[in-house]
């Protein structure tokens, strides 16, 4: 793909990110003497990082290989240092980080999301600021705007490493068998549904456990039904959740439940226990972010003949909405933060630079996924289907945050509670969005 091509994407989300919100490791890896003063000598003090990430050599095998790439080439070059990993899934790290957070023991090196996510750690003093390697050796590096998303108050606390926005992957192997096609519109898309399950095939593939694997339906519904402003507006409070437009959104959930458009059982289902459908090519579409591309790309793991099945589209307008097809549900993904209490600070700094910018070289080249620094994609030949993701994204009219991202930690438990028991039936609508209202107004006295 030609560098025009991405170049015309990053100047696109860079406004998009804007909406949404030397290395200082000196001292780190210096020589030291028998006395512990800086010196030439070849006794070299040994330092260990620990760093906590998300990336499951199961479910995740090429980010995961590429973290181990890393690990093993900063290592080479700095002997002294051993980077020990503890690997978790999506929700158990989330779990994690919040046990860890309340002893004061976080890793030394770890993920974080942006904006409400991260608040409660920076305003803990639990993830120590990085504008010092922001202007220093990765000084212009970044995708403008970017970094804004895991700013407070003038201060950076956290490194981005991924820009991701959310298609729906489809079998076009089972789409064929039943002569299905792309669809345009909302009405065409409960079409494939109706057919596909009438016919006994699971239509999508979800594990809606996890809950915000959800809550990626309900604000697509959200915006293509009341515009991309409307969730924003109810979240940041210049608007209500009591909107028409987010009401109705919860009810096409329901009618979705209705019409069996999910695999069986998938409320009690992880996310990767229901992409698991999708990749058994048992569920004909899954929504996902574009971390996924590395399964249906560049993943040796994963069948060549069930890569060359997969295309993707974009979540269909919906007859007299407020939304359109070039709006996306998205935003920077999770950012490396450094422990604030950590006792290698330092070095963690040091090893934090260095992962960035080594991810922004692999990320597109092995990985096959949108990095939220600035590579030269000139000479890196790329698969066509994350060409075409970065095509579609050159007509991007808006990214939405992820609604759990945007919304503070309490708000966001409510979401997300609510999204669960939406799809369960357990809640109206109606008492949906109420909970919403309640929650998102207590939280922003």
């Amino acid at each position: 793909m030609a560098k025009k091509t991405l170049t015309r994407f990053l100047t696109l989300t860079t406004g998009m990110a804007l909406v949404l919100a030397g290395c200082s490791g000196s001292g780190g890896g210096q020589v030291k003497n028998d006395n512990g003063n800086g010196s030439g000598s070849s006794q070299a003090a040994k330092t260990t990082i620990k760093m906590m990430h998300l990336w499951p050599a199961g479910s995740s095998a090429t980010q995961n290989k590429i973290v181990n790439d890393i690990i093993k080439e900063y290592q080479a070059a700095n002997p002294n240092v051993t980077v020990e990993q503890e690997i978790l899934e999506n929700e158990q790290y989330k779990n994690k980080m919040k046990v860890l957070s309340t002893s004061n023991n976080l890793p030394d090196v770890g993920f974080t999301w942006a904006a409400g996510y991260m608040e409660p750690y920076v305003k803990g003093d639990k993830f120590a600021p990085l504008d010092d390697l922001v202007q220093g050796d990765l000084k212009d590096k970044f995708v403008k705007g970017t970094t804004e998303a895991y700013a407070f108050s003038g201060k950076t606390y956290a490194l981005p490493v991924e820009l991701n926005i959310v298609p729906v992957y489809y079998n076009k192997a089972i789409f064929a068998k039943y002569n299905l096609q792309v669809p345009k519109t909302y009405d065409e898309f409960k079409s494939i549904v109706k057919t596909l399950a009438s016919n006994g095939v699971a239509p999508i593939a979800l594990g809606n456990k996890d809950r915000w694997t959800g809550s990626l339906w309900y604000m697509y519904l959200a915006d293509r039904i009341g515009g991309p402003e409307t969730l924003k507006k109810a979240i940041d409070r210049t608007g209500s959740f009591n909107d028409p437009g987010l009401v109705r959104a919860a009810q096409e959930i329901t009618s979705l439940v209705d019409a069996n458009a999910f695999n069986k059982g998938f409320n009690g289902l992880s996310n990767d226990e229901g992409k698991a459908e999708f990749m058994n090519s048992k569920a004909a579409m899954y929504m996902m972010g574009t971390w996924e591309l590395p399964n249906y790309t560049t993943n040796k793991d994963v069948p060549q003949t069930f890569k060359d099945q997969i295309g993707f589209f974009k979540f269909p307008t919906v007859d007299g909405g407020k939304g359109n097809m070039d709006s996306w549900v998205g935003g920077p993904g999770v950012g490396l933060f450094v422990g604030n209490n950590s006792k290698v600070k330092d070095e963690a700094k040091k090893f934090v630079s260095f992962f960035v910018q080594k991810w922004g070289e692999k990320a597109i080249s092995e990985a096959g996924v949108i990095p939220a620094t600035k590579v030269d994609t000139s000479k890196v030949k790329l698969p066509q289907l994350y060409i075409d993701l970065l095509n579609e994204l050159n007509k991007a009219s808006n990214i939405t945050l992820f609604a759990d991202v945007q919304m503070k930690p309490a708000s966001a438990e409510v979401h997300l509670n609510m999204i669960q028991a939406l799809y369960g039936k357990a809640v109206s609508p109606e008492e949906f969005a109420k909970k919403h209202e309640e929650a998102l107004a207590k939280e922003s006295k």
